[in-house]
C-alpha cells in the first residue's frame, strides 16, 4: 500500500502472537478498510437525490464523486510516511477521527461547499487510515497467517464495491441520501473504541526527513487543477481561459512535483522507481481501468435515474450484478495470469471493456434495461477485474523487493486518481445530457460511452506493448480497490 508497509517496526497486538485478539484486530481493520472502499462508490446512486435536494449542477455533482478519490489518492503515500514517523496505530486513529467527523459534516451539508469539503475531509482521513491499517496487519501477522490475513484484506475491495452501490440505493430510498455518510459514524465509533484495546502503539521513529509534504501537496493540487480544467471544459469549452489556465497549471504542478521528487532526501515517489517499466505499466493500467469503471458507474447511475426515472433502490439493485462481475473478473484474471501472462490478460480485459462500452452506445429510453444497459455494463465490469489484478501482480513481481512498498503505493495512488479523472472526463463529454432539467437528448450519454469504448480499445493495444512479458511470480493480493 505504501512504502511504510515493509519498513515498519513491529506493531504488537495487546496479547501474545498466538492469541485470538489479533484476529479480532483483523476484523476491525477490515471494517475500517471496508468503510473507505464503500465510500468510493456509495455516492453514485445517491447523486440525483443529492443534486435535487441541494440544487447542484453537473460540475458540483462531479466534485462530490471526485474530491474523495482525489484527496485519498493524492495523500496516500504521505499517510504511509506519517505511519512511519508517528506510529501506525496513532496515524490510524487520527485518520479514523478525521474520516468520521468529515462523514458527519457531509451528511449534515446544506450546500455544495460543505458537502465537497466533507468529502475532502473523508479523503484526508482515508489517506491516513488505509496505509496505517495495512502496516499494522503486515507486522502483526507472520508466515501462513499473514497470507490468510492478506487474503481477507484483498477480498474487501470487491465486496466494498458491490455493497457500496447497493447500500447507496437502500439508504437513499429509505432514510435519505444523508445516511450514505451517517452510516460511517457507528462503525467509526466502534473501531475507535476497540483499536486501542487490541493494538498497542509502536515506537515512533525519529525520521522527520521521511516526510515529503511538498510532494504530496503538489501532486494533489496538480490533479485537482487537471480535474477542474476537465469539468470546466464541459461548461465553457476547451478554448476558454479557465480551462486552459487550469490544465496549464496542472502541467506546471506535475513538472514541479518531478523537480521536488528529484531533490528531496526521501521522496514520495522516487524518479528511478517511477521510470521502471513495470511501475509505469501498473500505473497506466490502474489509472485507465479505474477511470473507465467509475466513469461508467457515474454515467449509468444518472442515466437510469434521470432518463429512465428509476428509483435509487432499483438502481442500486441493478448495479449488484455489475459489482459481482468485477469480482468474478478479478478471480478469473488471477487464475489466467499464471497460465498466459499479464500482457494477454490485461489486453483481453480492456477488449471486453471496449465491447461492453460499445454495446452501451446503443441505449435507448424505449428499450428495457435488461437488453439495452445490463449486458454491456456487466461485460465492461467483467473486463475491468482482470486489469486490476494484472496492474498489481505484474508490477510487484517485476520490481526489486526493496522497492515493492513504494511501487505498491504508486499503483494504489493511481487507482484513486484514475477514478477522479475518469469521472471528470465522462462528465465533460456527457455535459449536455447531465443537466438537472428533464433530459430529452441522450446523445451526451452515448458520446461518453463511445469515448469509453475507444479508450478501452486503445488501452488494449497499449497493454500489449507495455505490460512486461512472461508469467509473473505469485504475489499476495494488495488490499485496495475493486478487486
Amino acid at each position: 500500500m505504501s512504502s511504510s508497509v515493509h519498513r515498519h517496526r513491529p506493531v504488537e497486538v495487546a496479547v501474545g502472537e498466538g492469541g485470538s485478539r489479533r484476529w479480532w484486530a483483523l476484523v476491525l481493520l477490515a471494517f475500517a478498510q471496508f468503510m473507505l472502499i464503500v465510500d468510493i462508490t456509495v455516492v453514485q446512486v445517491a447523486l440525483p437525490s443529492i443534486g435535487e435536494d441541494l440544487g447542484l449542477q453537473r460540475a458540483a455533482l462531479t466534485w462530490v464523486v471526485t474530491t474523495y478519490t482525489l484527496v485519498f489518492g493524492g495523500l496516500m503515500i504521505l499517510g504511509g510516511r506519517l505511519a512511519d514517523l508517528l506510529g501506525a496505530r496513532r496515524t490510524l486513529l487520527t485518520g479514523l477521527v478525521v474520516f468520521t467527523a468529515a462523514s458527519l459534516a457531509a451528511g449534515m451539508a446544506g450546500d455544495a461547499v460543505v458537502l465537497i469539503a466533507g468529502r475532502a475531509g473523508q479523503g484526508v482521513g482515508a489517506a491516513l487510515m488505509s496505509p496505517a491499517a495495512l502496516s499494522i496487519l503486515t507486522t502483526t501477522f507472520h508466515g501462513r497467517d499473514r497470507t490468510r490475513a492478506l487474503g481477507v484484506w484483498a477480498a474487501i475491495g470487491g465486496a466494498g464495491a458491490a455493497i457500496g452501490v447497493l447500500l447507496s440505493g437502500l439508504l437513499t430510498a429509505g432514510p435519505g441520501w444523508q445516511w450514505v455518510f451517517f452510516v460511517n459514524l457507528p462503525i467509526g465509533v466502534v473501531v475507535l473504541a476497540l483499536i486501542p484495546w487490541l493494538v498497542r502503539a509502536d515506537e515512533p521513529r525519529d525520521a522527520r526527513r521521511t516526510l515529503d509534504a511538498p510532494g504530496a501537496v503538489l501532486v494533489t493540487a496538480a490533479t485537482a487543477a487537471l480535474i477542474y480544467g476537465l469539468v470546466h471544459a464541459g461548461d465553457a469549452g476547451w478554448s476558454s481561459t479557465g480551462t486552459i489556465a487550469a490544465i496549464s497549471g496542472a502541467l506546471i504542478g506535475y513538472g514541479a512535483f518531478v523537480v521536488v521528487e528529484s531533490k528531496v532526501a526521501m521522496p514520495l515517489m522516487k524518479p528511478q522507481t517511477l521510470a521502471r517499466r513495470p511501475v509505469v505499466s501498473g500505473a497506466v493500467l490502474m489509472v485507465v481501468a479505474t477511470g473507465l469503471l467509475l466513469g461508467l458507474f457515474f454515467l449509468t447511475s444518472l442515466y437510469l435515474q434521470h432518463v429512465l426515472h428509476y428509483s435509487a433502490l432499483r438502481t442500486g439493485l441493478l448495479f449488484l450484478p455489475v459489482a459481482v462481475a468485477i469480482t468474478v473478473g478479478a478471480q478469473l484474471g488471477a487464475h489466467l495470469i499464471g497460465r498466459v501472462g499479464g500482457r494477454l490478460v490485461a489486453a483481453g480485459g480492456f477488449a471486453l471493456v471496449a465491447v461492453g462500452a460499445g454495446l452501451l452506445t446503443q441505449i435507448s429510453p424505449g428499450e428495457g434495461v435488461g437488453t439495452a444497459v445490463l449486458p454491456g455494463f456487466v461485460l465492461a465490469a467483467l473486463g475491468v477485474g482482470p486489469v486490476f489484478v494484472t496492474a498489481t501482480t505484474t508490477t510487484l513481481a517485476n520490481v526489486p523487493s526493496a522497492e515493492s512498498g513504494v511501487a505498491s503505493g504508486v499503483v494504489n495512488t493511481f487507482h484513486e486518481l484514475g477514478g477522479s479523472i475518469g469521472v471528470a472526463v465522462v462528465s465533460t463529454i456527457a455535459a449536455a445530457s447531465l443537466s438537472v432539467a428533464p433530459v430529452a437528448d441522450i446523445s451526451g450519454f452515448t458520446d461518453a460511452y463511445l469515448a469509453s469504448a475507444i479508450a478501452a480499445g486503445v488501452s488494449a493495444a497499449v497493454a500489449l506493448a507495455l505490460v512486461p512479458a512472461g508469467k509473473p511470480a505469485p504475489v499476495a493480493g494488495h488490499g485496495h480497490g475493486h478487486h
